[in-house]
């Protein structure tokens, strides 16, 4: 899946894209932007969509050139958080 196509899941599962928007406190153009492939998604965004959408949309989809194996689940859950 490409990361577009992963963002437009998300705001499926969410609702839309300004819900996505809403929830991750970011400007609505900007969810549109990753939607539309305009823009990439930032890794600690795609961290906040995976738990947003309880795993439905994975975040090595929205941002697949972060080195996702390369770190272990603690610095996940504190990424997220951040």
């Amino acid at each position: 899946m490409k990361s577009a196509e992963a963002a437009k899941e998300a705001s499926r599962v969410l609702g839309s894209q300004a819900e996505l928007a809403r929830r991750l406190k970011v400007a609505a153009p900007t969810v549109n932007q990753w939607c539309s492939g305009e823009r990439t998604v930032p890794a600690k965004r795609a961290l906040q969509i995976e738990v947003l959408t309880n795993g439905a949309v994975n975040r090595a989809d929205l941002c697949p050139s972060f080195p996702w194996n390369q770190i272990d689940s603690n610095s996940s859950h504190a990424l997220s958080a951040a």
